[in-house]
């Protein structure tokens, strides 16, 4: 049986702690969707829950380490803001500034989500993020996801209302678990025999030895 240990680590990250905010309606889409993979293990991070700093006070609270941990041991991480006059959201942020610096988004493939009330969608602030994401070190996704109109998209519920869209919103997951196994794996897979000079790999299994390898 697959341990936790040995499954896919992704971690999302909400930039709204308003209650009831259409971010998290919209992670929890993304949310749901990993979970019906068995080997992913997904965490759905909502920053109210944490105390954190100010940038220049203290990133050392106990909510700043334990969310730098959390982002560290992921192999993937989705970032999703609402748009917030023109920009992504001050809570998100607030969040990346508590990863520190070096960041723990360093290295890291990211995938974006963005919301707004508007009907041109989250374009700015997806820009915005993308920009500060790949700043510190991270991979953002080439494709990310805006909802517009995300009034009429949810329910007071958190239902989606449109089926095209919630297919457009679950992708934000599995787009982002195929990134790594096509492009993340290989290269660690890579790193590892070069530095032990293993043999084949197993091309249909990255992370594994070609059976002709096995004892």
């Amino acid at each position: 049986m697959e341990s936790a240990h040995d499954k896919l680590s992704i971690v999302i990250i909400q930039g709204s702690v308003r209650p009831g905010n259409y971010t998290a309606m919209a992670a929890a889409l993304v949310a749901d969707e990993l979970s019906r993979n068995p080997h992913v293990a997904v965490e759905h991070i909502d920053p109210a829950r944490f105390y954190l700093a100010p940038p220049g006070i203290d990133l050392h609270s106990e909510g700043a380490r334990l969310i730098r941990h959390k982002v560290k041991q992921a192999a993937g991480i989705v970032l999703a803001t609402p748009e917030y006059h023109g920009s992504f959201s001050s809570v998100m942020k607030l969040v990346i500034e508590n990863l520190g610096f070096p960041s723990a988004l360093a290295g890291k493939p990211v995938a974006l989500l963005g919301v707004a009330a508007g009907v041109i969608g989250a374009i700015k602030s997806l820009e915005h993020l993308r920009g500060v994401v790949s700043h510190v070190g991270a991979m953002p996704l080439p494709l990310v996801v805006s909802v517009p109109d995300v009034h009429s998209v949810f329910d007071r519920d958190g239902r989606c209302l449109e089926p095209r869209m919630e297919k457009l919103i679950r992708s934000v997951g599995t787009n982002l678990v195929e990134y790594i196994h096509h492009n993340v794996c290989p290269r660690i897979t890579l790193e590892r025999i070069l530095r032990e000079g293993g043999g084949p790999v197993n091309e249909a299994h990255p992370g594994q030895p070609s059976n002709s390898l096995r004892a």
